[in-house]
């Protein structure tokens, strides 16, 4: 497994994607304008964003990496599979609230592997906050720091942490989440009227679908969203970036 360099950034990057399952797990960033501004706030080391709200690619599936630990760290750990061994990354994935590494290897020590990794790369007292849609963890941002980090920048770095995932992973959101959930485009149109407040009269004036048509794209994509009626869908689907 090798780690990426491309810059999901740069949305002409995503161009020669055909879908979300093409585009490489593991990326690696040298720099990130908020990531930047970030670190003027609260120090840290490295930081890792995992996980997006579709369905396989949720944090802890490492289908998703944007990071700026080491490459050769990354390599290492994801090829010796040392995620599967780490208890740091098994209690991160039970977790629905910041996980401390000091924490968690003071009841369960590491394996050496991972320690020696860790000492080798500089990679330090990881904390790992969760982000959340209702109770389904989906994805994960991790700082590392050769000091622990104080209760106030916890405290500090929890709130931001969503923020974060989401300016780190919103190019893919955008370009394949729709694809891979399989809105079609005609139930992403009537959504987007929908959001604006328009009836299933307007919608098909403003789309020229037919009615029944949009009442139909409309049914179809609150089934797909997982919702339960039209208003549920809206809010789902702009909270996933499927609609703005």
């Amino acid at each position: 497994m090798s780690v990426s360099t491309l810059s999901i950034l740069d949305h002409e990057t995503l161009d020669q994607f055909v879908d979300l399952s093409s585009v490489p797990r593991h990326r690696h960033f040298k720099s990130h304008p908020i990531i930047d501004r970030l670190r003027l706030a609260t120090p840290f080391d490295y930081i890792a964003v995992s996980g997006l709200d579709v369905d396989h690619y949720r944090f802890g599936s490492g289908f998703s990496i944007d990071t700026d630990f080491p490459p050769a760290f990354t390599e290492a750990y994801a090829a010796e599979g040392l995620g599967l061994e780490d208890p740091f990354i098994r209690a991160a994935k039970a977790a629905k609230g910041v996980v401390i590494e000091q924490n968690v290897y003071a009841v369960n020590p590491p394996p050496q592997r991972v320690t020696y990794l860790m000492r080798t790369f500089g990679i330090f007292n990881r904390t790992l906050f969760p982000v959340l849609r209702n109770d389904i963890v989906y994805g994960a941002v991790c700082f590392t720091r050769s000091t622990p980090f104080t209760d106030e920048e916890i405290m500090f770095l929890s709130l931001v942490a969503e923020p974060i995932h989401t300016s780190m992973t919103k190019p893919l959101m955008e370009r394949f989440a729709t694809q891979h959930m399989k809105l079609s485009s005609g139930e992403v149109a009537c959504l987007e009227q929908a959001s604006l407040g328009l009836t299933s009269q307007e919608i098909a004036k403003a789309t020229g679908y037919q009615p029944d048509t949009v009442n139909s794209y409309i049914k179809s994509a609150i089934k797909k969203l997982g919702c339960t009626n039209r208003t549920q869908a809206i809010a789902e689907a702009i909270r996933r970036r499927l609609i703005s």
